[in-house]
């Protein structure tokens, strides 16, 4: 980010504000050039008749949500997330009381083979740290069946940590296009009083990343006289309807309907 935070003063709804806005200004500045890198790889997986799947752990899953099944987002997306290692791969529910299990880089793999990721289709993987092992491991193997991959990390704090996977890389080592979130070291935006620091920021970055995807997606697509596949809210009439249809075309590649 290119502006200063404030490092001062006493916390407020107001203060949080005025610094997310001025720091999210930032990051769709500093990304702009890698949004359009990003979309052209994302049609042309579209256009192909690819998959778009997108995974995060932790508070980094919201990004993966954002991405994948949502009103006025791209139908042809898949979320990955951890559950499905109980959801598609059978393990006991208790596997997920493992609050380290990010860092195992087998689950990772287990992740991606359940997802059915294949030639053709692109990644995109969201971690603030952008060090754990699951995350590492699923972004190589990634680019072992040639998906073009995709990463949205806080450089800083990526900096600040050690890798965390056996082959001591970080996911903005492995990636074609790393998006900067923009979040500082350990992601809370404001100092407290106490020597804390409060306002997590990065799932506010990655959203307005996600949807500046989104939407340079949908700018390619229109400027090559192509429909883009985009979901509507099924609460709207017909909605669903339109959907479903839409999502048949993928002959049954994708997990879930969008609500």
């Amino acid at each position: 980010m290119t502006n200063e935070l404030p490092t001062t003063g006493p916390i407020s709804a107001e203060v949080f504000a005025t610094a997310a806005l001025s720091a999210l200004r930032d990051v769709a500045q500093d990304n702009a050039a890698k949004i359009v890198t990003a979309a052209g790889l994302i049609r042309a997986t579209i256009v192909s008749g690819g998959l778009l799947h997108a995974f995060g752990t932790g508070h980094s899953q919201a990004g993966a949500l954002e991405v994948a099944g949502r009103a006025g987002g791209l139908i042809p997306t898949n979320r990955v997330a951890l559950s499905d290692l109980v959801v598609y791969g059978g393990a006991d529910p208790g596997v997920l009381d493992d609050p380290l299990l990010e860092r195992d880089p087998k689950i990772g793999r287990r992740l991606f083979d359940l997802a059915d990721i294949r030639r053709g289709d692109a990644v995109i993987v969201i971690s603030n740290s952008g060090v754990n092992g699951a995350i590492v491991e699923f972004a190589a193997s990634a680019m072992g069946v040639g998906a073009p991959l995709m990463a949205i990390v806080s450089t800083a704090h990526s900096a600040a940590v050690s890798p965390a996977h056996p082959s001591g890389s970080r996911l903005s080592d492995l990636a074609a296009v790393t998006f900067d979130n923009g979040g500082p070291v350990g992601d809370a935006l404001l100092p407290t009083a106490g020597g804390s620091r409060a306002c997590g920021f990065s799932s506010l970055s990655t959203a307005l990343i996600v949807q500046m995807l989104v939407a340079e997606v949908v700018r390619l697509m229109e400027q090559h006289g192509e429909e883009p596949p985009i979901y509507v809210s099924a609460n709207l009439p017909g909605g669903h309807e339109r959907n479903v249809r839409i999502e048949a075309s993928y002959q049954g590649r994708l997990r879930r309907r969008a609500s």
